[in-house]
């Protein structure tokens, strides 16, 4: 199977092709075989017919004048004799001129105790001013008569002409591709509209748009693509019931917390009235966590080409001023279509988490000619083989408390990884050698 090509119209033009010249060779076989046992009857019946006749006239001769009856039919490229011997061996012998000789003879009443029958291959020689080698061969014809004499016989017969002519490979050639091409045409037939839906398919990210494919292809096909669509149609009303309603609970949420904290200011004593206020601080930003979250790949902010080396500086210089130690490095300016703000999001929150777990962070963009890579470097604990697959999960955190001090409620990260693939890009971790961790967002280039 790992010979077959991966694409479906390539595995049917393979299996096809395979198929179908499996099935030309043997027609082909059994064309060359029937050409050969005609070509052969062909040229066997005039020597038969002459020789049947030869060996029947002078079997009806008197003694004395059958030699003579021979004599008068050795013209012509034939010769006939009486032998002792046959001169056909018992190598080489043809049973199908055999039996046709047979009942050639029976038919004219001669009896006969055995009959033999060879070809010569070489070209019989013709005498005389003009004499020159003619193309053919020699048959050679040996019967023993009711007598047990032997009658020997040589006569001129065409060479076969060639079991394979141009013509008739070139005609098979042709229509093993005439097929061929009907068969590629069916496939891609079918494969276009399964490209076609699968591309649909994978640009689907939630967008506020339906992705419509246009149905093509044989009637089951454009069955199933009618199916997708309106799955597609479902899926997105779905989603914008989902944002509305998320849209619904943020705000309904919101105004009773606000609430809560403007009395919970006016509580005695102080230290009392802190820790309310930073409990509802921690609610409300879980909160709006959970909500980006949920709407990070229906976000209805544009695109826009944006150097995205410049964005991380800028955040960068953002976080230098509030005291944090940032590094900053990029191999230089990359454009490319994002979302701006759900971008910086994603950053900062790794950018948060490197120094949560290790003080300090870097920074950095490194570009080729197919993808972009934003790298988040700290020089914390790193983390174990088993965390590093689920790091990314809703309310994972390595350090189980729930305190934002600490981590906050394990959202950071997930927000980050879901802003990524809503842009189709990738969210990677890897242990530092020397410790630490490396966060990495590579997003392609458009086009590539």
């Amino acid at each position: 199977m790992r010979l077959l090509p991966r694409s479906l119209a390539g595995q049917m033009a393979v299996l096809i092709g395979a198929a179908l010249l499996l099935a030309q060779l043997v027609s082909f076989a059994v064309l060359v075989v029937e050409r050969q046992q005609f070509t052969r009857a062909q040229i066997d019946a005039p020597a038969i017919t002459r020789f049947t006749s030869t060996a029947a006239d002078a079997v009806q001769a008197a003694p004395d004048f059958q030699a003579l009856v021979l004599g008068d039919a050795s013209h012509r490229g034939a010769q006939y004799a009486f032998a002792r011997a046959p001169l056909v061996s018992s190598a080489n012998r043809r049973s199908d001129t055999e039996e046709r000789l047979r009942q050639s003879l029976i038919g004219a009443s001669v009896t006969v105790r055995d009959v033999r029958a060879a070809v010569d291959a070489s070209p019989p020689q013709r005498r005389g001013h003009n004499a020159r080698r003619r193309r053919g061969q020699t048959m050679l014809l040996s019967v023993q008569l009711a007598d047990g004499r032997w009658l020997n016989g040589r006569l001129a017969v065409p060479a076969p002409p060639p079991l394979i002519t141009p013509e008739l490979a070139f005609g098979t050639l042709l229509l093993y591709l005439f097929v061929l091409a009907a068969a590629l045409l069916v496939a891609t037939r079918i494969a276009r509209p399964l490209r076609r839906l699968t591309s649909a398919a994978e640009a689907f990210r939630g967008s506020n748009e339906p992705v419509v494919v246009e149905p093509t292809g044989p009637s089951d096909l454009r069955d199933a693509i009618h199916a997708f669509n309106g799955m597609n149609e479902r899926l997105v009303t779905l989603l914008d019931e989902k944002d509305r309603t998320l849209g619904a609970i943020g705000h309904d949420l919101r105004t009773p917390l606000t609430s809560l904290r403007i009395r919970a200011e006016t509580i005695e004593p102080a230290e009392e009235s802190e820790r309310m206020i930073a409990t509802i601080e921690e609610m409300t930003a879980t909160l709006e966590d959970i909500l980006v979250l949920a709407r990070s790949g229906r976000s209805r902010e544009p695109l826009e080409q944006t150097d995205v080396s410049a964005l991380a500086g800028a955040l960068a210089d953002e976080y230098r001023q509030l005291g944090s130690e940032i590094a900053f490095t990029a191999d230089g300016s990359h454009l490319l279509e994002v979302q701006p703000n759900l971008l910086r999001r994603a950053i900062r929150n790794l950018v948060d988490n490197a120094l949560k777990y290790g003080g300090s962070a870097e920074i950095e963009v490194r570009g080729d000619a197919v993808e972009v890579g934003i790298s988040v470097l700290d020089r914390g604990p790193g983390l174990a083989a088993d965390e590093i697959a689920r790091i990314t999960g809703a309310f994972y955190r390595s350090e189980p408390s729930r305190n934002r001090e600490t981590g906050g409620a394990g959202l950071g990260l997930a927000i980050a990884e879901a802003v990524v693939k809503a842009h189709g890009g990738e969210l990677t971790f890897a242990n530092r050698e020397g410790g630490g961790l490396a966060a990495t967002i590579r997003l392609a280039r458009t086009g590539s």
